[in-house]
């Protein structure tokens, strides 16, 4: 996956930053034809350590009979006539008039489709990828890529809507050449997109320099060492015991792990113990080893890649994850995007009970680890007390029986893969009504309404509130800006009961306050012994002035993963200056060296330079920040948010004319890019050419309506033009999406002012008080206006 975000765009109107983080995976579009043919393609290769599965099935027998019949042993293989699971035999596949073709030619697959020049072409397909439920085709591109072809074959039986070929994100509409979701473009390449956790000690080997991929494995899919890391120590233990070798002499030479790199069986004994009261099987002791649930988490994690490291490795020294971010997760913490599973099962009963990955998958298929999923629940959930009617209320053959329906629902991705939630969460009703966010009622009953689910949930089972921990609330307040939120947020950071990634993700959002108190629970929060605690305190931190964001954060500088140290760095930029000795900021300078380096381990990405160039604004660099800008969008001339941030560069320099130019040509590129055109509306702005600004920002707020920035500017543009009753219809369209928007409550008060219309100014403004200190100057200097209005 890409890098994560910049931590802005540079995008400055009213003094104000547009945040990246809204529009990265939205205008993340355009690719490019492959470069000169550079490189080399993909191949096996013999890395250190690693012996293969053969080497280990010669002891573990069972364990390769299951693994050979699970997805991780097919996640990726050759093309052959037993791997392709789709009609090859001359199938055509037509979608938004772009036609695709599948033939034989001997025992090669060949695919015509239309390629990078717009033209159809014949492509050798020579590789599968993935199994279930769908299997794509990979086509060897030059600059030693592989493509993934978005034409994909449906594996499920036809009798469930299977056996057939389909397009996947057919909501796109068109995706023309030159699209990074198009097939050629960027977003696409198996090499950096997917390659990582679909085959074995992979090494994308990306050139920065010719922008290609030199791309090895030690084997082709998901194999024993990707999850027991390298094998041959081991091999050698073995050996050396089958040769006769004492116990305390092999422990000796190979250590208490006989050698294995990684240890997934948790080293601590423990018993399970049936507690009849609540008819749960429990572990005790609760506390285990998390390499297991890390080792899962490299591939079944939403996270971006920041070092090479080997299996066994701590999670966060690897890889940057995903908190529960507004856009990936409802505010409940439910999976919205495809985010996979790590971060929802961390907030789990489950995991917070000692409940690992294996305790319900079997460890070598990854099925669940009893035919059918709810059948695992009875593996520690007594069926006796849990599958009857009391508990469920419901047929016992309906499918509100089923454990799974209703606590682990289902949402699709790549149009056919249904994944289950694995937060593992009772459903809340009461939520959806007042949060907006989905529960598993009313994916059978949707047609009663959200007001008849929740009745029916309290009459069955009592009133969830106050009884049922959930955090829904508090996020859901700390991502609007509500009044009381800061005060609710610094109190989910400290309640330790509260899963550590809702706290982590309840410290990130406290870089939208800033006060006195968000200070003190982000120094207690760095101090936490939980790895996202600190790196969400050190995300958190953006929000305090200099001095504190030193106090909070200087440890973290020193911290012992990876990913904290430089998201620690990245805040603390901006505050070099206010470093408290000059050997804190040679620590500092020390942390920045690591967070350039993880961005130059994903330099294939326009993201990463948009995250240096970021980084060398704070610093002060203007000059490496457009240099920096300049090869992102060399790298992907569409990449909304890269020309954004020159576009600002630009204008910093004096230069707007030709920032103008960068932002039209992205524009042409990509039309429907929301960001691009709201920049260049605020462009236009500043040149004073008010009318055709105002046709810009009216398309950014078309294309992306859940925006609140782009929404308000548009209204704000609305009233400077003279339409202030226009502008009042688009603020009470943006205030009933965000009720709390302080910047569009403030500008409804002066519109309503203008109409006239002291009711709804009163109210406005009361409103805003409530977000405001009491203080607060503007609230008293429109409170005088709307006084002195007859």
């Amino acid at each position: 996956m890409p890098p994560g975000p910049p931590r802005r765009v540079a995008l400055v109107a009213v003094g104000a930053l547009v945040a990246a983080a809204a529009v990265v995976a939205a205008v993340a579009r355009r690719g490019r034809a492959p470069t000169a043919d550079a490189g080399r393609p993909p191949q096996a290769t013999t890395r250190d350590g690693y012996v293969g599965a053969p080497a280990c099935a010669a002891c573990h027998r069972r364990a390769e009979r299951l693994w050979r019949d699970s997805h991780h042993a097919r996640a990726m293989a050759v093309a052959t006539r037993e791997t392709v699971r789709g009609n090859v035999d001359g199938a055509t596949f037509e979608a938004f008039g772009a036609t695709t073709s599948f033939r034989r030619d001997g025992d090669r697959v060949v695919v015509r489709a239309e390629g990078p020049d717009g033209r159809p072409t014949d492509y050798p397909a020579t590789h599968t990828f993935g199994v279930w439920p769908l299997q794509q085709l990979l086509v060897p591109f030059p600059g030693g890529r592989l493509q993934a072809l978005d034409v994909c074959w449906d594996t499920r039986p036809g009798a469930a809507g299977g056996a057939r070929w389909f397009r996947l994100r057919p909501e796109e509409g068109p995706l023309p050449p030159g699209d990074a979701l198009h097939w050629t473009g960027r977003l696409q390449t198996w090499n950096s997109m997917c390659a990582e956790c679909h085959s074995t000690a992979l090494r994308k080997g990306y050139d920065p320099a010719t922008d290609t991929f030199a791309t090895t494995w030690s084997e082709i899919a998901v194999s024993c060492e990707a999850c027991h890391g390298p094998g041959e120590r081991h091999v050698g233990w073995a050996r050396a015991k089958e040769a006769g070798g004492a116990d305390d002499a092999l422990e000796r030479a190979w250590g208490p792990r006989k050698g294995l790199t990684v240890l997934l069986k948790d080293p601590a004994p423990a018993a399970w113990n049936l507690d009849w009261k609540d008819g749960i099987w429990k572990r005790t002791p609760v506390e285990r080893s998390r390499t297991e649930v890390e080792t899962c988490a490299r591939c079944h994690a939403r996270r971006s890649a920041i070092a090479d490291t080997e299996p066994g490795a701590p999670f966060l020294d690897g890889y940057r994850p995903a908190l529960l971010e507004e856009g990936l997760y409802f505010a409940d913490g439910q999976v919205l995007e495809e985010v996979f599973e790590h971060a929802s099962f961390l907030q789990s009963r489950m995991y917070a009970k000692g409940i690992t990955c294996a305790d319900c998958h079997e460890r070598h298929r990854s099925h669940a680890a009893t035919e059918g999923a709810s059948k695992a629940c009875s593996n520690c959930h007594l069926n006796e007390r849990f599958r009857t009617p009391a508990h469920h209320h419901h047929g016992p053959t309906s499918a509100g029986a089923s454990c799974v329906a209703c606590h682990m629902p289902t949402r699709t991705y790549m149009a056919v893969h249904a994944r289950r939630d694995h937060s593992i969460r009772v459903p809340r009703p009461d939520l959806s009504v007042e949060l907006g966010t989905p529960n598993a009622c009313d994916a059978c009953h949707a047609d009663k309404g959200l007001p008849w689910q929740a009745e029916a949930y309290a009459r069955w089972w009592g009133d969830p509130r106050g009884r049922l921990p959930t955090w829904g609330p508090d996020l859901h307040a700390g991502r609007e800006g509500a009044p009381g939120a800061e005060t609710r947020l610094v109190a989910r950071v400290r309640d330790r009961a509260t899963p550590a990634v809702v706290r982590a993700t309840a410290a990130s959002l406290l870089s939208r306050y800033g006060g006195p108190a968000s200070a003190a629970a982000l120094r207690e929060a760095a101090g936490d012994t939980d790895d996202l605690v600190r790196f969400g305190a050190a995300q958190g931190g953006a929000g305090l002035d200099a001095a504190a964001r030193w106090a909070a954060l200087d440890a973290l500088l020193d911290d012992p993963r990876l990913a904290v140290r430089i998201e620690a760095a990245r805040t603390l930029a901006a505050a070099r200056d206010a470093a408290p000795t000059p050997q804190r900021r040679a620590r500092l300078e020390a942390a920045l060296l690591e967070f350039r380096q993880a961005q130059e381990h994903a330099a294939e990405w326009p993201e990463a330079h948009g995250n240096l160039a970021a980084l060398a604004l704070d610093l002060g660099d203007a000059a490496t920040a457009e240099r920096e800008l300049r090869r992102a969008v060399a790298l992907d001339p569409a990449h909304g948010p890269s020309r954004v941030n020159l576009a600002d560069v630009l204008r910093a320099a004096g230069r707007d004319e030709e920032g103008e130019r960068v932002l039209r040509d992205g524009i042409a590129r990509s039309p429907r890019d929301a960001a691009v055109h709201h920049a260049l509306g605020l462009l236009l702005v500043r040149r004073q050419r008010a009318a055709e600004a105002l046709t810009h920002l009216e398309k950014a707020a078309a294309l992306t309506p859940d925006d609140a920035r782009f929404a308000w500017v548009h209204a704000v543009a609305l009233a400077s033009t003279g339409q202030p009753a226009a502008a009042r219809r688009a603020l009470d369209a943006l205030l009933a999406r965000h009720p709390w928007h302080d910047g569009a409550l403030s500008s409804l008060v002066e519109v309503s002012l203008r109409l006239d219309d002291r009711g709804a100014a009163r109210q406005a403004l009361d409103r805003l008080a409530a977000l405001r200190p009491a203080d607060d100057p503007e609230v008293a200097a429109l409170r005088r206006a709307l006084e002195t209005v007859r």
